[in-house]
């Protein structure tokens, strides 16, 4: 088990400009990042093309392309790889639905949670479109959401990372996911 205090370690070194950190911080987070795209993957349509290994890559690209990065921490980190893959999955949907247009597309909900989002199908679209807006009008809700939901993180694991109560991101994620089902029911 690695200590988070590593990882924190190895980000701010990241942050100020130490490319050794990052191939140092690759080992240890990507286990878990693996873990959550593989619980992903068993969720998805059985041809989809995305694997676990190519979003959690696709997810260090987008990191590293991003240069020196003001990393915060683990919850800023989290938040970023967060975003990075609930981007890659919205793109991988659009990509999906143009080379299957007019095809039927089977829905596979983001989360059990979120059964109203698939991941293969306009809504994850429509989800990233919305967790921006959210975003603009409460970040936290959107950093709970990605952790909860995208990430597939316990609500034990968000309220460690986020620095607030359980109970905090328990409330947190049940009004942002009534929020985004108004926006998203009300916008078709």
């Amino acid at each position: 088990m690695t200590r988070t205090g590593d990882i924190s370690a190895l980000l701010y070194r990241w942050r100020d400009g130490d490319r050794a950190a990052l191939d140092q911080l690759m080992p240890l987070v990507y286990p878990r990042l693996r873990a959550i795209a593989q619980a992903m993957n068993r969720r998805q349509h059985p041809e989809s093309t995305l694997q676990a290994t190519a979003l959690v890559n696709e997810v260090f690209l987008k990191l590293v392309k991003r240069g020196a990065v003001q990393v915060e921490g683990r919850e800023h980190f989290y938040s970023m790889a967060a975003q990075a893959m609930r981007q890659i999955l919205s793109d991988h949907a659009r990509n999906r639905l143009a080379t299957k247009r007019g095809g039927k597309c089977i829905r596979t909900p983001l989360h059990e949670e979120m059964q109203w989002v698939s991941i293969n199908h306009e809504e994850m679209i429509d989800l990233n479109t919305a967790m921006d807006e959210l975003g603009e009008m409460d970040p936290r809700k959107v950093r709970v959401v990605e952790l909860r939901y995208v990430l597939g993180s316990t609500a034990e694991e968000a309220a460690d990372i986020l620095g607030i109560s359980k109970a905090t991101v328990d409330r947190e994620a049940e009004v942002a996911r009534a929020w985004l089902f108004r926006r998203l029911k009300t916008a078709r």
